[in-house]
């Protein structure tokens, strides 16, 4: 898969980028699926499978909360993928334990999606309306 393809995507999709949140969430995405195609075969059903679904949900839910016109609708879809984001990182940790690859960079960048999501949240929470 040629990486520099679906960041170019990104970059003209204002559907898809609207948000930085959103845009480093895709962006970790693809670093997962790169991360979990050279997973040992029996994990194709097991962790690799677990990860991408974990990792799909954090900006699919951030992109439906954005829609969302009430506080607490958007703030229930953030909390989604604040769940999402520790399932996540637990994942991380364990392909790391079972040595299925270098997860710090990837780990790097799930800490800022979810510093950046907890932000987001806080201002929705904040907000007046």
């Amino acid at each position: 898969m040629n990486a520099s393809l679906p960041y170019a995507y990104l970059e003209t999709r204002p559907d898809v980028s609207g948000s930085a949140g959103r845009q480093k969430a895709h962006r970790f995405v693809l670093d997962i699926y790169a991360l979990t195609v050279a997973f040992p075969k029996q994990e194709t059903y097991g962790l690799s499978l677990q990860m991408r679904r974990a990792a799909v949900s954090i900006p699919a839910n951030i992109a439906e909360g954005f829609r969302r016109r009430g506080k607490a609708d958007k703030a229930r879809f953030m909390n989604l993928a604040e769940g999402s984001v520790e399932e996540c990182r637990y994942y991380l940790i364990l392909a790391k334990d079972l040595g299925y690859g270098d997860t710090e960079r990837i780990t790097t960048s799930l800490e800022e999606v979810s510093r950046l999501l907890s932000a987001y949240a806080a201002a929705i929470l904040a907000s007046a309306s």
